[in-house]
């Protein structure tokens, strides 16, 4: 007798292969049938007209320090995602000197958006290498399974101390020590090394990551470390997508692609469309190409849509913050906030006037009114140009500001408008089409638990099922089976992961039943659950039927079960059917 039998439902295996129509069994953590008429089991669940699909894999998360007080993983566990790999960008929360503590608190918070205080009373710091951390990760229970990356950050940091934090160029002497601490991690189980190029990324102190102006020869010696542990993704935020292929970074793509070819193993990096230079992805592209058809290994992480600020009046950044009339009303209660910004003076005097802010960006952002949206609910992450702030204006012959006053104002303050930053220059989703169909492209940047004030994009393979492959009505819709296998297989397949991601006798028994036709994306909403009362954006769905990781039900109908099988992953997973 089986232990769990799933009846009848549309099986999208991972591998791409055409849906077909049968039953799914499971004994103890395993797979043992896929198809056909299974026997009696212990329990079944009834699946005829839903999908079932392999759990969903997610390579681009921040929960590094989440991953040690939340055994869920909220928002990820709410939709479908089985495994989780953090310790992106090149910052994360081991090796840590006890006296660093709060330097890489304040790294992470400047980075990745994530409430320090919140960081400084959840973690218990069990730990200083990256061998502990893993131990201490792997103490803890937890309902989805957990894989962690070594950080460039915290370990120039560690090896260098202030001047690994200023970076300063590296000695011999400082490579060869964090060449040993990469692969040490990657030794212990980490599944791969990764850093920041970007300048977009800047602690809480103003510096950027330590590392974003690291030598060739200090990436080359710690990606031969890599190369000598054997196993391991260097992955890289890069600022190639902001102009950097003709600037700064030119030169890294000649480094990625020989370090590739010299240690075997995969280089990712972020691509997306830029605003001012909307077709320089498909130059990044064809550069991609050109290495791989020399011998190198190198994937780019495309995301399910566009990088969008969520702004409202209860967020740290929006239009009006800099405005001398909202400055008088700022520090009150979001309650009293808005009543105040509803009063018709108010209202009219805040609509006419200009920011006080002076910074660069910030007098640019105040005034983008074409590039504003309001995202609605159900939320619409690709509005037509003629649905943005400016546009309405133009058609009613109002100010812009008036218009968007009245937007953010609506439902009581808690609408959003979506200011999407990179993906939608040409303000539809085709580029992203193109790049997701890339045989070259990983499905990325989720950002789980990370940007927690202004962006919440941990619902991607929620979307992914729900728009791309159901509603999309503005251009072509994605195939099902290739939106299953972008984001199980193929992501666990990038990392070396090969015991998960597909249905197939064998297999780790890690699974979605998913009623397609209910799925629903709920507006991302503001809560306070983080340790010390942390604000974060989180997204509800409904559609989950039921959640099984290692042959355990995690969720039902979109709710903790309480099971807790998740487990840390410890390097690469042999693909068990071999």
């Amino acid at each position: 007798m089986h232990d769990l039998v799933i009846r009848a439902g549309r099986i999208v295996d991972g591998s791409g292969a055409e849906a077909t129509t049968g039953d799914v069994a499971i004994d103890g953590e395993r797979l043992t049938q896929v198809g056909g008429t299974a026997g009696a089991a212990r329990r079944e669940i009834d699946a005829d007209g839903l999908l079932v699909t392999p759990g969903f894999v997610d390579v681009h998360t921040h929960y590094d320090g989440q991953a040690t007080w939340d055994p869920h993983l909220s928002p990820s566990g709410w939709h479908g995602i089985t495994s989780v790999v953090m310790g992106n960008c090149g910052v994360g929360f081991a090796p840590a000197r006890p006296d660093r503590h709060e330097w890489l608190i304040q790294l992470m918070e400047g980075v990745e958006d994530i409430p320090g205080t919140a960081l400084s009373e959840g973690i218990q710091w069990a730990w200083e290498s990256f061998p502990e951390y893993l131990d201490a990760l792997e103490r803890f229970p937890r309902s989805l399974d957990v894989g962690a990356q070594v950080p460039h950050g915290a370990v120039r940091g560690y090896v260098m101390g202030e001047r690994g934090a200023n970076n300063e160029d590296a000695t011999p002497e400082d490579i060869a020590q964090m060449s040993a601490i990469v692969e040490e991690g990657l030794r212990a189980g980490a599944l791969g090394f990764t850093s920041s190029r970007t300048m977009l990324h800047r602690a809480k102190d103003g510096q950027v990551v330590p590392g974003t102006f690291a030598g060739h020869d200090e990436l080359q010696g710690i990606g031969r470390a890599c190369g000598r542990a054997g196993h391991g993704v260097f992955e890289i935020a890069t600022d190639f997508a902001l102009g950097g292929m003709h600037g700064r970074f030119y030169d890294d793509v000649a480094w990625m692609r020989d370090l590739s070819k010299e240690t075997g193993l995969p280089v990712s990096f972020i691509l997306a469309q830029a605003s001012h230079n909307p077709e320089e992805w498909r130059e990044i592209l064809a550069w991609v190409e050109s290495a791989v058809a020399a011998g190198a290994n190198l994937r780019v992480q495309v995301a399910t849509r566009p990088a969008g600020m969520l702004l409202n009046f209860d967020n740290p950044m929006h239009p009006f913050k800099g405005h001398p009339t909202y400055l008088k009303v700022a520090e009150l209660p979001i309650a009293e906030r808005i009543a105040a910004l509803q009063d018709p003076a108010t209202r009219a005097q805040l609509a006419t006037e200009d920011t006080t802010l002076t910074g660069k960006f910030d007098a640019f952002f105040t005034r983008h009114f074409s590039n504003m949206y309001p995202l609605g609910d159900p939320p619409d992450y690709e509005p037509s140009a003629d649905q943005s702030i400016a546009a309405v204006a133009a058609r009613e012959g109002r100010p812009p500001q008036e218009v968007l006053l009245d937007a953010m104002l609506a439902d009581g303050g808690r609408d959003f408008i979506y200011y999407p930053i990179i993906n939608y220059a040409n303000a539809d989703f085709e580029p992203l089409r193109e790049m997701l169909g890339h045989p070259r492209a990983l499905l990325s940047l989720s950002d789980g638990g990370a940007h927690c004030g202004l962006i919440c994009d941990a619902s991607s393979p929620t979307y992914m099922l729900s728009y791309w492959v159901r509603d999309r009505e503005r251009g072509p819709r994605l195939p099902l089976e290739f939106a299953v296998r972008l984001q199980t297989r193929a992501t666990a397949e990038a990392y070396g992961l090969l015991d998960r991601g597909l249905l197939a006798p064998g297999m780790r028994a890690d699974l979605n039943v998913i009623d397609f036709d209910a799925l629903h994306l709920h507006a991302p909403e503001a809560v306070r659950d983080l340790p010390a009362r942390g604000r974060r954006l989180v997204q509800r769905a409904e559609g989950y039927r039921a959640t099984v990781q290692r042959g355990e039900l995690t969720y039902e109908d979109g709710v903790a079960t309480g099971a807790l099988p998740g487990k840390l992953i410890r390097g690469p997973q042999p693909d068990p059917r071999v």
